[in-house]
C-alpha cells in the first residue's frame, strides 16, 4: 500500500545514474531521487527542456531535489535532442521511459501505479503529447520486453511554461526577432507540417479522441517566450473539451524562474505538492 503523501514532511534522498534506453545516437540517462523512508513512495517521471534541443536530466535539479525530499520518487530521464532525432523523437523517449519507469519503481520503493509525469518548457511540450496520446504507435515505437503490458498513462501532468502551441510559439520567436528559437523549432519539426500535427493545441481544436489527465499549467506573468495568453488559450481550450485542468500565473516570473530561488519558486514548488497530494487523495478508495 502506498503511504499517504504529506507535502510537509522532510527526508534524506538518494541520487544517483542510471541507463534507461541505449540508442545509437547515445545512452539515455536516468537520475533517480530516491526518498530514505518506509515508503513505498509516490513516483513522479521529470522531463527536460531545452527548445527540444539541449539541456539533460540535470535541468530541473533544484525542484526535483526539493520534491523527492518531500516523500516523492522523482526520475528525471534525458531525451534525444532535434539534432539526433526530429519529432517524434522525444516523444517516442518519454513513452518508452514512462513505461520503464512503472517497470522498475518498486526496486527504488516506489509505487508506480500513482505514476505522474513534470515538464518544462519543450519537455512540457512532449509530456502533453505523451499524456493525451499514450497509445500512439509513433509513440509507442520501442519495446519494453520485460513489461510488455505497460503503458504511457499517467495519473496526472504538472506542466512548467510548456510549449504547448508550438506553432504559436514559433511565431512569437519570428515576432522577436530570436533566431536560436526559430531554428531550433525548425530543427525538430521536420517535416514542417508536424508542427500543426503534433501541436497540443491543435490537437484539442481538432476535436481528436485523447486522454485528458488532470493537468497543472504553471505559467510566469513575463514570459515573452510562451505568451501567457496563448497558455491561456491552451487551458480553456482543454477544460472545455472536458479536462481538469489547474491554472497559475507566477507574478514578476519570467520563462525559467522555477529554476532560481526565490520567493515564487518556493510557491510554486508548494503548489506542485499540494496538486499532486489531491491527486493521490483522489485516487484512493472509498471506504
Amino acid at each position: 500500500m502506498t503511504v499517504t503523501y504529506d507535502p510537509s514532511k522532510q527526508y534524506q534522498t538518494k541520487v544517483w545514474d542510471v541507463e534507461y534506453r541505449r540508442d545509437p545516437a547515445r545512452t539515455l540517462l536516468a537520475r533517480i531521487y530516491q526518498p530514505q523512508g518506509g515508503g513505498p513512495f509516490p513516483a513522479l517521471l521529470d522531463v527536460h527542456g531545452g527548445a527540444w534541443n539541449d539541456q539533460d536530466r540535470t535541468a530541473n535539479a533544484p525542484v526535483d531535489e526539493r520534491l523527492a525530499a518531500s516523500g516523492l520518487l522523482v526520475v528525471a530521464i534525458d531525451v534525444r535532442l532535434a539534432r539526433e532525432a526530429p519529432y517524434p523523437g522525444s516523444v517516442a523517449d518519454v513513452n518508452y521511459g514512462i513505461r520503464w519507469l512503472k517497470s522498475r519503481a518498486r526496486e527504488w520503493n516506489g509505487d508506480p501505479s500513482t505514476l505522474g509525469a513534470l515538464g518544462s518548457s519543450s519537455g512540457g511540450h512532449v509530456l502533453e503529447l505523451c499524456a493525451m496520446r499514450p497509445h500512439d504507435a509513433r509513440y509507442t515505437v520501442y519495446p519494453l520486453p520485460e513489461a510488455p503490458h505497460l503503458d504511457a498513462t499517467l495519473a496526472y501532468v504538472i506542466a512548467r511554461s510548456p510549449i504547448s502551441n508550438p506553432l504559436a510559439r514559433y511565431e512569437q520567436a519570428q515576432k522577436m526577432k530570436r533566431d536560436t528559437l526559430i531554428r531550433n523549432s525548425e530543427l525538430y519539426f521536420k517535416p514542417w507540417d508536424s508542427i500543426i500535427e503534433g501541436n497540443p493545441q491543435h490537437i484539442l481544436e481538432r476535436g481528436e479522441a485523447v486522454r485528458m489527465p488532470p493537468m497543472f499549467v504553471l505559467q510566469g506573468e513575463l514570459d515573452d517566450n510562451v505568451l501567457p495568453a496563448v497558455q491561456e488559450h491552451f487551458v480553456a481550450t482543454y477544460r472545455a473539451a472536458g479536462g481538469e485542468i489547474d491554472y497559475e500565473v507566477f507574478p514578476g516570473a519570467e520563462h525559467r524562474w522555477i529554476i532560481h530561488p526565490g520567493p515564487q519558486t518556493d510557491r510554486a514548488i508548494e503548489m506542485i505538492k499540494a496538486f499532486i497530494a489531491r491527486q493521490l487523495r483522489a485516487r484512493q478508495p472509498v471506504g
